[in-house]
């Protein structure tokens, strides 16, 4: 069976598999536990056992399953409290680096602006919209210039993914409310206000753990 990356010559097999392996993992039920075996992704994408049980290793390492020898690999339900700690990080995360970002960074906010665009022709494009949603977030987080932040805070989005960010995504609701809190943190970063930009962020993502708290976000 031929795996729609195959064609990416320059990626090893273990790269390979770990994306797909990713992407599986994070679109599996956010309430339910499951297993993943060696076995049966080799017979989903058609490759060897080796690279499989290495990307495994990596997403235990990323955290997002646990190997149980002789049963595979565990995805634990997404709980509550886990769903609150990743909001939490994002907030310490995203309010120091917001804080920064509003220091004099117009091409920042024209790249923001920017994004806001695309976001907005995306409503109806749930996938489309996150991903535009998570440059958002991302531009900021790295234009404050910590590469050890921004590689964690890659990874909380990672999880986020998971928790139900497509299922509030569809609710053309809050995504127009997204917009708007974008364009209120995009305000902020032009006018050069930390406290500002801090405050619209805040309650971007206080916002959004409430929407990653109903009944629609179980993913």
């Amino acid at each position: 069976m031929n795996h729609p990356f195959m064609g990416q010559q320059a990626d090893s097999a273990q790269d390979i598999v770990y994306r797909w392996l990713k992407q599986h993992v994070l679109t599996l039920p956010r309430h339910e536990g499951t297993f993943v075996t060696e076995a049966e992704v080799c017979r989903a994408i058609g490759i060897s056992r080796t690279p499989v049980r290495e990307a495994l290793l990596r997403l235990e390492s990323d955290g997002l399953l646990k190997i149980v020898p002789k049963k595979g690999a565990y995805v634990p339900p997404i709980t509550e409290t886990e769903v609150e700690a990743v909001m939490q990080a994002r907030g310490l995360v995203e309010d120091w680096c917001v804080r920064r970002a509003a220091v004099s960074n117009e091409p920042l906010a024209v790249q923001l602006e920017r994004l806001v665009s695309q976001q907005e022709e995306f409503q109806q494009t749930p996938v489309k919209f996150i991903e535009c949603d998570r440059e958002f977030h991302r531009a900021i987080v790295r234009s404050a210039g910590n590469p050890i932040l921004t590689d964690f805070y890659e990874s909380l989005r990672d999880r986020q993914l998971r928790m139900g960010l497509l299922a509030i995504a569809a609710s053309e609701a809050r995504s127009s409310t997204v917009l708007a809190e974008h364009a209120a943190i995009v305000q902020a970063v032009r006018l050069g206000d930390p406290e500002r930009a801090a405050a619209a962020m805040a309650l971007h993502l206080s916002n959004t753990l409430v929407a990653l708290r109903l009944p629609t976000a179980t993913g």
